[in-house]
């Protein structure tokens, strides 16, 4: 039978997950979120990778699991106790680089940097600076958020903060956009292709 259920659990992260509770960490990422993360990274072969907002490494031990060997991901957090326990389980991984730093200001900083797949977990590069992670996108890159159908955590007003991301996402000439009833509500933007068209005309 077809279901949501989700059993590939990728290293790491049954003991991420035991140390985040054990710190009262209350933002873990959906495991179908997770799931789909590691689909789609899969599909970027030798790409460069950009989470934004480690948080404990949940969603990263996922990218992580998807990526080729050739792959390679920066993970930028500015809570240096989340952030701890993604190196502590993730941290021999040599593809990573974790990066304690404000991201919107990480973002502002390398503006001269490109990335296949951007997941952005963190208000910046998504309800802030969403100019600057949307710069660092290659063609063909696909940019990922989640938390786009209602959360028991949001705070009053916050869907009018969703409404108005989704709505400049899907007004973006250049993205194609698709919305996700999946997970906790996901959304994906996939930069479009700029290279000259060869079909031929008879």
């Amino acid at each position: 039978m077809f279901t949501d259920s989700v059993t590939a659990i990728p290293p790491g992260f049954d003991p991420i997950a035991q140390a985040s509770h054990a710190i009262g960490f209350s933002m873990p990422s959906d495991l179908q979120t997770g799931a789909f993360l590691k689909a789609m990274v899969g599909a970027k072969p030798g790409g460069a990778v950009l989470e934004i907002g480690t948080g404990t490494g949940l969603a990263t031990a996922w990218l992580l699991a998807g990526m080729d060997a050739q792959s390679t991901l920066v993970s930028i957090d500015n809570e240096q106790e989340y952030q701890t326990i993604a190196g502590q389980f993730l941290g021999n991984d040599t593809r990573l680089t974790l990066v304690c730093a404000d991201a919107g200001n990480w973002l502002d900083a390398n503006k001269d940097q490109t990335f296949d797949l951007i997941f952005a977990d963190a208000w910046p590069g998504k309800y802030s600076h969403l100019d600057a992670a949307l710069g660092l996108l290659a063609e063909g890159g696909m940019y990922v958020i989640d938390d786009m159908l209602p959360q028991p955590n949001w705070p009053e007003g916050h869907d009018q903060n969703v409404d108005r991301l989704v709505a400049d996402l899907e007004s973006r000439p250049d993205l194609h956009t698709v919305k996700l009833t999946w997970s906790t509500g996901l959304l994906v933007a996939t930069r479009k292709g700029t290279a000259p068209s060869t079909t031929k005309l008879n």
